[in-house]
């Protein structure tokens, strides 16, 4: 018998952000960063960053999840990831650590890379969970000045 406050895992489609996802994806964004991107960095990730590749966790037509990531050329840096707090719990951050995953090995990536606040250990054990290992610590990395772990997943191709 499952917990009463147990949510259960719903349906989503993963795809690749449109330009029409952005309000939804700003809103998750300010929803889940002390410091979030501005709408306008996410305009130009799209428009005119040719490294960037962002997608969106999809749910009943609503955009419920977001996961961004810059390819360079066998490395990817995942730049942010965040799933709106009404659909947390849900396996939905799971499923898009998995597209990214399964993204980066068809496209013959080495390293996936990326930066987590030492407080957040929610994210941390998904990524480890998904393999990933702390290779360092940036100093004051976030503007309140708490500390990044830098973390790496490493493929075998």
């Amino acid at each position: 018998m499952k917990e009463q406050n147990q949510k259960t895992e719903i349906n989503i489609e993963i795809r690749p952000m449109k330009f029409e996802d952005i309000d939804s994806v700003d809103e998750i964004n300010k929803l889940s960063f002390s410091n979030p991107w501005s709408r306008e960095s996410f305009e130009k990730e799209l428009t005119s960053n040719k490294i960037a590749r962002y997608f969106v966790a999809v749910h009943n037509e609503k955009v419920v999840g977001f996961v961004g990531l810059w390819l360079i050329f066998q490395e990817a840096q995942i730049t942010t990831i965040a799933v709106h707090p009404d659909y947390r719990g849900r396996k939905i951050g799971d499923r898009l650590m998995d597209f990214v995953i399964d993204y980066c090995l068809k496209n013959q990536v080495r390293n996936i890379i990326l930066e987590v606040r030492v407080s957040n250990t929610i994210a941390q054990n998904l990524y480890y969970k998904k393999g990933f290992q702390k290779i360092g610590v940036r100093k004051w990395y976030y503007k309140d000045g708490e500390d990044a772990l830098v973390m790496v997943k490493k493929f075998f191709l």
